[in-house]
């Protein structure tokens, strides 16, 4: 894609474009006399009542037109680059990158290290900021484009040049007071770092970070994934058990006095140290309405309850079923709970939950996302699977039936000779897909957000 060339890919049925005679293939050029630099000046200049579009259409013949429009309208185009402008790649070398730590020989696009603030607004994706200057800074708050995710790490100066590898990452806390006071949302991130940025460093984080409630809305706290590929990187430790625990106990605590005072509980953990400390997922309520759902805060909680009022309008029956689900290790056991509450209503249910190893990436790796074509071969192959074996839809590439490691579903289908479904994030979808044999087969996950380093849902 060529920077700055702004091509049509598809003008959606029905819309204006499609009244403006706008076809794939044409270029937009300006709006009202503006050159459009990528997606946050097309998005704004397009939301007047009245603009002017001048277009180059694919012959080289160029169209000026007039457009009249309800106020925020969009026109209905997609361009062949989402964000009409070419990827940030990242400045960082952060100690705990993911990306450091993959195998050699995967396809390309899985080693290209993105830190684009715009994918934040787009996709959800956390930014470290460190790729914007305040000018980026004050042309994000004059499109007053809202919520951004954050990704802290540390709010200690000199803590997070070390941990980015960037000595202009520590300006962190003067770039969140400025969009702050213009009005910007912003929810957070910390990525834990056992002995670096865990215990009175994240303490500091916190307090440094609540007086910017509410513009931030809230903060998570994930623990850093650690894959066998780590020769010559920086020397990172597995959290434990008792690490987990007290991880826990310091943003619980936290939790209780902002609750207090601010009625949120602003900072939370994401479900896997829940499960590593071996301790119960808490109560619906204290996730604030599940506001870092995609960032894995909150989402067995969600199911379960999704899992209960699916339930609730099922009458259940003495039908045979038999089906079986791979998913990650960490997350075994809360699947196993829950078809157990299916159980009681379908007591002739037959289940089987296997439970992964990661070989490919190593086994401190125990969340699904990560989990590869080739693992779930080595270690199904030849296992009593049922009528169905069920697949979370995070094993996936998003919109796609690729694994990580390109190994298809059709492929892995005809390995273990066992009709594969795969499952989307909801407990509805959840039920359905243990409880309805004569359901259509989906061998692609939907298309959704993506995060190297987050787990979804009963995908954890």
């Amino acid at each position: 894609m060529k920077k700055n060339r702004h091509i049509v890919r598809l003008v959606q049925p029905g819309s204006i474009a499609e009244e403006l005679e706008i076809e794939a293939g044409d270029e937009l050029l300006r709006i009202n006399g503006q050159k459009i630099e990528d997606v946050f000046d097309y998005q704004y200049l397009l939301q007047d009542e009245y603009v002017e579009i001048l277009l180059r259409k694919a012959s080289g013949e160029e169209w000026e037109l007039e457009v009249e429009k309800d106020e925020m309208e969009d026109l209905g185009i997609e361009f062949e680059n989402n964000l009409m402008g070419e990827y940030q790649s990242c400045s960082n070398n952060c100690i705990f990158c993911f990306i450091d730590q993959m195998p050699p020989g995967m396809r390309e696009t899985l080693y290209f290290k993105d830190d684009d603030s715009r994918l934040s607004f787009l996709q959800g994706n956390y930014v470290t900021l460190t790729n914007m200057k305040m000018a980026d800074i004050d042309r994000l708050i004059k499109y007053h484009l809202s919520p951004i995710n954050i990704s802290f790490q540390t709010t200690n100066p000199e803590l997070r040049c070390m941990m980015l590898h960037n000595r202009f990452a520590g300006d962190i806390l003067e770039k969140t007071k400025k969009l702050a006071e213009a009005g910007i949302t912003i929810n957070g991130q910390v990525v834990l770092c056992k002995n670096i940025n865990d215990g009175e460093e994240l303490n500091r984080t916190i307090s440094d970070l609540v007086p910017f409630i509410p513009s931030i809305e809230s903060v998570s706290v994930v623990p850093v994934g650690l894959s066998k590929y780590r020769d010559g990187l920086y020397p990172l430790e597995p959290f434990n058990k008792e690490d987990a625990e007290k991880v826990i106990d310091l943003v619980e605590g936290w939790q209780k006095k902002l609750f207090e005072e601010h009625g949120s509980h602003f900072v939370h953990v994401s479900d896997e140290w829940y499960l590593l400390a071996e301790r119960e997922i808490p109560e619906a309520d204290r996730y604030d309405g599940y506001i870092q759902l995609e960032n894995g805060v909150g989402m067995l909680r969600l199911l379960k309850e999704e899992v209960e009022e699916a339930l609730e309008t099922r009458s259940g029956d003495d039908e045979e079923r038999s089906i079986s689900i791979a998913t990650g290790r960490l997350a075994g056991p809360w699947i196993q709970s829950l078809l157990d509450l299916i159980s009681k209503k379908y007591p002739k249910l037959k289940t089987e939950v296997y439970e992964i190893r990661n070989d490919f990436f190593g086994e401190n790796i125990t969340v699904s996302g990560l989990i590869t074509g080739q693992d779930l071969i080595k270690q199904l192959k030849g296992k009593e699977l049922g009528e169905r074996l069920l697949l979370p839809c995070n094993m996936l590439r998003s919109g796609e039936s690729v694994f990580l490691d390109d190994v298809t579903v059709d492929q892995l289908e005809e390995e273990l000779q066992i009709r594969i479904q795969v499952v989307d994030t909801t407990g509805a979808d959840f039920c359905e897909a243990v409880l309805d044999r004569n359901r259509q087969t989906n061998h692609r996950r939907r298309q959704m957000y993506e995060q190297t380093d987050s787990s979804s849902s009963w995908q954890t």
